[in-house]
């Protein structure tokens, strides 16, 4: 049993003011609509304090680094290649592009 302040990251994914997800978003099997997903999200919120990308980039990211060990590799190698998928939505092709 993990002690109550240890999922303190599943309550951020599920109930993150920042976006609004759409339910299921990180259990998709296609990084095109893992990313998809996202940039809907992040155009749609009005409670984010970065641009779309950032915020859509920012959560793949912290999904990703949550999950940590415990996420298989095949699960996070589309996770890694939905922000490959992100980039080509918004037409950044370096990795340091300002908002």
């Amino acid at each position: 049993m993990v002690p109550a302040g240890r999922r303190w990251s599943q309550k951020v994914t599920e109930s993150s003011r920042a976006l609004d997800l759409e339910p299921g978003v990180f259990a998709l099997v296609d990084p095109r609509e893992i990313a998809l997903s996202l940039q809907r999200s992040a155009e749609a919120s009005v409670n984010r304090k970065a641009g779309p990308f950032r915020s859509a980039m920012s959560m793949l990211n912290f999904y990703i680094n949550r999950a940590g060990r415990n996420l298989p590799a095949e699960r996070r190698a589309c996770l890694e290649a939905a922000k490959g998928e992100l980039r080509r939505l918004y037409g950044r092709t370096e990795l340091h592009d300002a908002d």
